[in-house]
């Protein structure tokens, strides 16, 4: 479990703790064709309800999104992106306060966003638009940089390395670079190996197996597996039957380190987390007398 107790810095002089437990971030897809039909809220009613009702469930974080990344899928404009999120956010908004991060690639909708209240730029391009880095560091936002091998049209055709852990660690290095060259502050970058990005099997087992090699290098580390293929492969379930895999897999990610995990199954990840971290706090307490 991550240990000591740090703060990522949010816009408008706002602090998100990272302690004991992993924060939870919850996935409200605001598409008619995320891989997880479960998780569409195309809708905007909808959307906002989905993610009121996970505040209340005990999220940490709303990650909305509004372009599907699953393999094979095709881009969407920034400007489809803004007419679906802007509706969303602002009525959120309107009825809570809690850390909105929205999932985009695209400089021009991170703008709308941030202009409007997110937190948090959750790009799974790591700032590759060119615009995206000066637009997060004007106005405050946290961001998460995340490796992806292609595109989501083309990252799941052939992926390669020579070795996995280290291609993604020098990936991210250089995106962090990029982020504090435009004065982004170390407190407000998270990092993601881009679990199915890009990747097989067993080039997510390596990744997750090495998130202590990631956390080293002095970021909060964000890990989302929630129903993807990888859950699939290791038990042989469809995306609909996941839940209990993707919570193992969330909690194992949470003991080997991961601070933040990005879930479809808010309820259920964080009474898992409760259980799984109070045991293991006993234990501990237990071996120190």
């Amino acid at each position: 479990m991550p240990g000591s107790e740090r703060l990522l810095r949010l816009p408008r002089g706002r602090f998100l703790h990272l302690g004991d437990r992993p924060l939870v971030m919850g996935i409200v897809n605001v598409t008619p064709d995320s891989f997880f039909e479960g998780s569409r809220r195309f809708d905007p009613d909808l959307a906002v309800e989905t993610a009121l009702e996970m505040v209340r469930n005990g999220a940490d974080i709303i990650d909305f999104g509004a372009e599907s990344t699953r393999p094979g899928s095709s881009e969407v404009a920034p400007s489809e992106e803004i007419s679906r999120l802007l509706p969303v956010i602002r009525a959120f908004r309107a009825n809570s306060a809690a850390v909105v991060s929205v999932d985009t690639r695209h400089a021009e909708t991170a703008r709308a966003v941030l202009e409007e209240g997110a937190d948090i730029i959750n790009d799974i391009q790591a700032l590759a638009d060119r615009n995206m880095p000066e637009i997060a560091a004007h106005h405050g936002a946290a961001v998460v940089l995340m490796h992806m091998q292609g595109t989501p049209a083309t990252m799941q055709l052939a992926p390669k390395y020579a070795d996995c852990v280290t291609e993604v660690a020098d990936f991210l290095r250089h995106a962090v670079a990029r982020a504090r060259a435009a004065g982004i502050p170390d407190d407000a970058i998270i990092l993601d190996p881009g679990i199915g990005f890009g990747k097989l099997l067993e080039h997510n087992m390596d990744l997750l197996s090495s998130i202590g090699v990631f956390r080293l290098m002095g970021y909060p580390v964000l890990i989302g597996l929630s129903r993807k293929r990888m859950i699939g492969e290791l038990t042989g379930r469809e995306i609909q039957d996941r839940m209990a895999g993707s919570i193992g897999g969330a909690l194992a990610a949470a003991i080997l380190g991961a601070d933040i995990l990005r879930v479809h199954d808010v309820p259920e990840t964080v009474d898992a987390l409760k259980v799984c971290t109070a045991i293991l706090s006993h234990a501990s307490r237990k071996e120190q007398t």
